[in-house]
């Protein structure tokens, strides 16, 4: 990880009173295609860490869909290509959320993330 994605990631947690809570580059993240294709706002959120998944969910626009395959495996050495917003909150740690738009940014924990049974 560039030390300037890392720094970033850390100022965000320190800023929110977060854990920083590493996303390697090697894992996963579950990405739509529509980040790609300049929706906003971006979403993202984070459920506890299972395998080789870091638990985030990176999408655009509202709600995501219910859809199986919205969301596809992209491993976050690949993350600058798809969505390079969501880079600097890949450290925040399961349980917390973020939304990217136009000149508006919001960070916040969300518990009920880390209920998946």
């Amino acid at each position: 990880m560039r030390d300037d994605v890392r720094a970033s990631q850390l100022r965000i947690c320190k800023e929110h009173g977060a854990p920083f809570v590493e996303s390697p580059s090697d894992m996963k993240v579950g990405i739509s295609l529509n980040v790609r294709s300049g929706l906003m706002p971006i979403n993202g959120l984070r459920h506890p860490i299972q395998g080789d998944t870091t638990g985030w969910y990176i999408w655009a626009g509202g709600e995501p869909s219910a859809e199986p395959d919205f969301f596809q495996p992209v491993h976050v050495a690949h993350l600058a290509e798809w969505c390079p917003l969501a880079l600097k909150f890949l450290g925040l740690p399961p349980g917390w959320r973020f939304l990217v738009a136009e000149g508006y940014e919001d960070v916040w924990e969300d518990p009920t993330l880390l209920d998946t049974a």
